[in-house]
């Protein structure tokens, strides 16, 4: 009896070593859990307050994270929502958590001055999306940040004309957030393809801006267009999408954050045929109102992609930091033309495929907010 005893304990030392064992290799954050005991890369993502399921930008560069991690599973990810949006607080919000983390994500333009940040953490290395970073001392480079900078100009080229050769009224527009320089290039490449489709394609399809609603940019210039002044504001989104339905436009691109899922609604809710561009990512999916699909097309910026590639780099020693500005001949920009992901025409679909060619080998140069180009005048045009 006492031997049986004794074998008993032994056995239950046995399984709770065990118990403990395994709890120690699968300690991660995110909930990811590790496959072996080797400590793989802490990576973090600082998003603005849409956070990182907004549906949209900040989800396609979480989801090139999480594609890193399922070829490296002992990897981490901890997403951090900063809640206000405002640039200071971005940057704050990267310096609190920096020391605890190999890479930090920072998708958009308020996460420009974490170049100061980088400079007092050299060892850290910092994933810059939507900007370049903030000079410091007169120095633009960084060795440790690699700035993506998509030509959303290309992107919001094909969905203008998309829009031009699809709309019905000859009416259209598109909807934004901030000025921020990436949105006004979508706005620019947008008023590019329609203006490119009027005079190549023979069409007579006027762009249509609200009084009152008018951008201004970075270095204050008036840029027009249709934005709200906000990525998170629904109301004011919903607003003005049925203020450009009841002015008539039929296709609208939506380039606004959070703020498009309020332009999203007034389409949805619209007793005219109304449709809208999707923009960042395929929206597909948001499109879904009862049994029809308000989504036409979306432009795309491949982020996801270029994410995972970039934190590809860090983990086989390839990692060069830079600003670089990705365009359609890394296949880095374009739009969805998959099937039963967009509800273009044929005739839409194969002039929008020919003038993808063109953007690809230079012959046509959108307009870009500081690329000395109009969007009515332009190379190609």
């Amino acid at each position: 009896m006492i031997k049986s005893t004794k074998n008993i304990a032994m056995l239950l030392l046995m399984a709770l070593m065990t118990a403990v064992l395994a709890a120690c290799g699968n300690d991660s954050a995110d909930g990811k859990e590790s496959n072996s005991g080797e400590e793989g890369l802490k990576i973090a993502i600082v998003t603005s307050p849409s956070g990182v399921d907004d549906g949209n930008f900040n989800e396609d560069n979480y989801n090139g994270i999480l594609s890193f991690i399922e070829n490296n599973p002992t990897a981490t990810v901890k997403a951090v929502k900063e809640e206000t949006g405002d640039p200071a607080a971005a940057v704050q919000a990267v310096a609190d958590i920096v020391a605890d983390y190999d890479v930090i994500v920072t998708p958009g333009f308020q996460f420009a001055g974490i170049s100061n940040i980088a400079v007092e953490n050299p060892d850290k290395i910092f994933i810059l999306n939507d900007s370049e970073p903030t000079p410091v001392d007169g120095q633009t480079d960084f060795e440790n940040i690699y700035a993506m900078n998509f030509a959303e100009q290309e992107s919001g080229f094909f969905a203008g004309v998309a829009a031009a050769l699809e709309t019905k009224t000859d009416k259209v527009a598109v909807v934004n957030g901030i000025a921020y320089p990436s949105n006004v290039n979508y706005q620019f490449g947008f008023e590019s393809g329609v203006n490119y489709a009027n005079k190549v394609y023979g069409k007579n399809v006027e762009l249509i801006e609200l009084s009152g609603y008018a951008g201004t940019d970075v270095t204050g210039a008036d840029v027009g267009g249709n934005y709200a002044g906000s990525f998170a504001d629904e109301a004011t989104g919903k607003v003005i999408g049925n203020a450009l339905i009841k002015q008539g436009a039929d296709i609208i691109f939506v380039a606004a954050g959070g703020t498009g899922n309020g332009v999203f609604t007034a389409v949805k809710e619209a007793k005219d045929d109304v449709k809208v561009i999707g923009v960042d990512v395929d929206q597909f999916d948001e499109g879904a109102n009862g049994s029809e699909n308000i989504v036409l097309t979306s432009g795309v910026k491949f982020m996801a992609m270029n994410i995972e590639k970039a934190l590809n780099s860090v983990v086989d020693g390839s990692f060069k930091g830079g600003n670089v500005v990705l365009y359609a001949d890394t296949d880095s920009t374009g739009f969805i033309k998959e099937e039963g992901r967009h509800q273009l025409s044929e005739d839409a679909l194969t002039k929008m495929n020919e003038a993808y060619e063109l953007v690809k080998d230079g012959t046509i140069v959108p307009a870009s907010n500081f690329n000395e180009h109009s969007p009515e005048k332009f190379p190609g045009l």
